[in-house]
């Protein structure tokens, strides 16, 4: 008796609603960093590190579920469709991208060992911030970058960026200073972009004031990874 034929449409939409759903969970937890500048965030480093591991487990079993998702729709969706799906995949940031890029670190200024600020000057002003990474990511994307990369992560334009304390907080993964953040594009215009950048010229007043860390490089051949994370965040 031959084995019944397997709906690739019906097969494709199961699989897809189990991913969706872990990453829902794991987009749950994301959501609730909170932002810079803000009182009373050093308790909040602990749970938000507790959270990030189990994010952390989550994040591979929706590896491990793509992988199998791969393997079953390889021999059941029509080839044309896979060309589609892949397309779509490369435009949305879900493929590993490589070509020139622009790479942007800032970094928190040194230790002062106690010595006194300036006249209006606070600690606050001594580290890098949610907004300060922010703005270089969207100097990135107005430059015209076909993928962007935070620390280890790809992200896409629907990205959330939050900070506890002075880490930063992406994708359920707590990140120390320095933050580099990578794009892929056109050098010269990624790099006129941050300079024209409202974010970024205030950013580089308090590194010529206080000493902050910026540091921009070229890469001939830089590899972004595909984007792990749901895509309706």
């Amino acid at each position: 008796m031959s084995k019944p034929s397997i709906n690739p449409r019906v097969l494709v939409s199961a699989v897809i609603a189990m991913i969706a759903g872990l990453l829902f969970v794991a987009s749950s937890f994301t959501a609730e960093g909170t932002n810079l500048r803000t009182g009373g965030v050093e308790d909040l480093r602990g749970l938000v590190i507790q959270r990030a591991n189990h994010v952390a487990v989550l994040t591979d079993r929706v590896a491990g579920a793509q992988a199998k998702v791969d393997a079953l729709s390889a021999d059941q969706i029509d080839p044309a469709l896979t060309s589609k799906i892949s397309q779509l995949e490369a435009a949305t940031g879900l493929q590993p991208l490589s070509g020139s890029a622009l790479r942007v670190e800032l970094t928190d200024a040194p230790d002062a060992n106690g010595t006194s600020l300036p006249d209006n000057v606070g600690p606050d002003d001594l580290v890098v911030h949610q907004q300060d990474v922010q703005s270089v990511v969207n100097a990135m994307w107005r430059g015209g970058a076909t993928g962007v990369q935070v620390m280890d992560q790809r992200i896409i334009t629907t990205s959330a960026i939050r900070c506890v304390g002075n880490t930063l907080l992406l994708q359920g993964r707590v990140y120390s200073p320095p933050f580099v953040v990578t794009a892929v594009g056109n050098v010269a215009d990624l790099q006129k972009a941050l300079n024209d950048e409202p974010g970024v010229k205030l950013y580089k007043q308090y590194v010529d004031k206080l000493g902050l860390g910026w540091k921009v490089t070229i890469d001939n051949q830089a590899t972004l990874p595909a984007w792990q994370g749901s895509i309706g965040q």
